[in-house]
């Protein structure tokens, strides 16, 4: 089945600590910069750099994900992205209960077994044909990451010293280096190598050398194929279904705290007292700077019906104990519908992103605004980052009458397909579709085929520019899965989306948006300059009508 989708320490700490700074001044070495780059890139290379230096890997992830898309085409500035995306992925494995569950469990055969069954699931499934050696190869880059990280060294090989490590490695590309290897089984064989000479030389299990291989062979494929602990496969579905067990929060790191970026409807949070805007500064009596922000958000997990105190903190005022109990959280993709002008009737309403549930709760919510007036509609999918591929045909297929929404092509015929909307049922109101850098994939798609054909405004900041579709894939044993790129989607003129987006019709520079202290949109004016452009083309659409 597949869904579519968009420690040890004590007497080796020291030794452990010479080996960490030896790494972090490896890391500052290998850092210098280009001599060709601009002043700018410069700066931003130099404050990763510090943030790598300190291992603040999700900062400096965070960094250098906003400098390519500043600065696409500088590549000094993708590489560094790239290794800061390794260490990251590394070090939230670590964090993860449900791998560490499997560390423990897992035998190297079983292991194995899930290494060739990743590798089997590229084969059948992956938009380009793999290549055996150059899997093998990403794994053992994979592998040497890890050997830099303290969190790893500390679980497997507390005893390690560099001159052991730089050791290994050698003795590991020249195993490996000249190795032929032109096919799954010879790629398992390898990799089986590869585990019992760690073993023999550094005293790491073999299971979690081929762990390490598994997840270079899926996470390095893209940006968006990654193997998927147990853990994140659930939150993964639970994602598509649109509920989960927790708070009713959305999260995001902020000065070494927890910022609340939105409070759910209904949520346990919101009942108790909690509101966008809030920091948690300590989850259970520990302080979220003592933590990472996944340990932190791991802490706020729990089952339905747990128990957890939280202190919060409002803007300008002082903090206050919360306790707050975890259970089932609906979470609604269509969000804040409302009138903005009753005079001429404009509609508003936000896509947050498009789940199993997100046609049916349009549908009644296009009722809804049609009961009161509704003579035009303003439809948000600013920082929607998509969503199920059939899900944006459906919600792009109610206001389109006619013609080809997206295609699909992929490396196997399977993956082929060409969505067409179909007359019956199409609501026929004007439309106007804000969209921002963070508007991506499912919700790409819906922009692209209303500016095709026409059918609304399309206003705001070009979109992300996604442009794949990706499989959900379980694995048979161990409870976790695979996320792998399957195809490509192209606009209904056969135009790729990937790195190039969706442009707007009405341009609004800028993009920050604003939430009043309930929580909700500013109904118009300077406060939000998109939505006020947007309230201008539609007023100007009923006018004209």
């Amino acid at each position: 089945m597949r869904r579519k989708l968009l420690a040890p320490g004590g007497a080796f700490l020291g030794a452990l600590l010479a080996v960490l700074l030896l790494a972090s001044l490896a890391v500052a070495q290998s850092s210098q910069f280009p001599l060709d780059v601009s002043p700018e890139v410069s700066d931003l290379l130099r404050k990763g750099q510090q943030l790598e230096v300190e291992r603040r890997w999700g900062d400096a992830l965070t960094l250098y994900e906003d400098a390519v898309r500043e600065y696409p085409d500088d590549r000094s500035l993708h590489r560094r992205f790239e290794h800061a995306r390794e260490h990251y992925d590394l070090t939230r494995r670590y964090e993860d209960r449900s791998y560490r569950e499997l560390l423990d469990r897992l035998s190297l055969v079983e292991a194995l077994d899930v290494y060739s069954e990743v590798l089997l699931k590229i084969q059948a499934h992956y938009v380009e044909a793999p290549n055996w050696k150059e899997l093998v190869e990403r794994g053992t880059n994979m592998l040497e990451v890890a050997l830099s990280e303290s969190t790893f060294l500390l679980w497997h090989a507390p005893a390690a010293d560099a001159t052991a490590l730089d050791n290994f490695r050698y003795e590991l590309r020249r195993e490996l280096g000249p190795r032929v290897i032109q096919s799954r089984s010879d790629a398992r064989e390898a990799v089986a190598s590869a585990a019992a000479l760690a073993q023999a030389r550094l005293g790491i299990p073999p299971h979690a050398v081929v762990l390490e291989y598994t997840c270079g062979a899926a996470n390095t494929l893209d940006l968006y194929s990654a193997y998927l602990t147990p853990d994140q496969l659930t939150d993964v579905y639970a994602q598509i279904e649109g509920n989960f067990v927790g708070l009713g929060v959305e999260l995001k790191a902020d000065d070494g705290e927890l910022l609340i970026v939105r409070v759910i409807s209904g949520s346990p949070a919101e009942r108790s007292g909690i509101r966008d805007g809030d920091r948690i500064i300590s989850v259970d009596g520990q302080s979220t700077r003592e933590l990472t922000t996944d340990q932190a958000a791991n802490r706020l997990q729990g089952e339905a019906g747990s128990i957890v105190e939280l202190t919060v903190q409002s803007p300008g005022a002082q903090p206050r104990q919360v306790t707050v109990r975890r259970e089932r959280v609906e979470v609604p993709s269509v969000d804040d519908v409302r009138l903005l002008d009753t005079s001429p009737g404009i509609g508003y309403l936000k896509l947050t992103c498009f789940q199993k549930t997100t046609c049916r709760d349009l549908e009644a919510a296009l009722w809804d605004l049609h009961r009161a007036g509704m003579k035009s509609l303003i439809i948000d999918v600013r920082g929607n980052p998509g969503g199920l591929l059939v899900t944006a045909v459906e919600v792009a297929d109610q206001f389109v009458d006619q013609g080809v929404i997206v295609s699909t092509r992929g490396r196997s015929i399977q993956e082929d397909f060409t969505y067409s909307a179909h007359q019956l049922g199409t609501w026929r109101v004007p439309l106007v579709v804000l969209i921002d850098q963070q508007s991506a994939s499912a919700a790409e798609i819906f922009a692209g085929a209303i500016r095709h054909y026409r059918r609304g405004t399309i206003v705001g900041t070009r979109s992300y520019g996604k442009g794949s579709v990706q499989g959900i894939f379980p694995l048979s044993q161990t409870g976790a899965g695979v996320r792998l790129t399957t195809s490509r989607f192209y606009s209904p003129s056969g135009r790729p989306y990937c790195h190039v987006g969706v442009e707007p019709d009405v341009l609004v520079q800028h993009v920050a948006r604003p939430v009043s202290d309930s929580g909700e949109l500013p109904s118009a004016g300077g406060e939000d300059p998109m939505l006020a452009a947007a309230l201008q083309a539609a007023q100007q659409t009923v006018a004209q009508r």
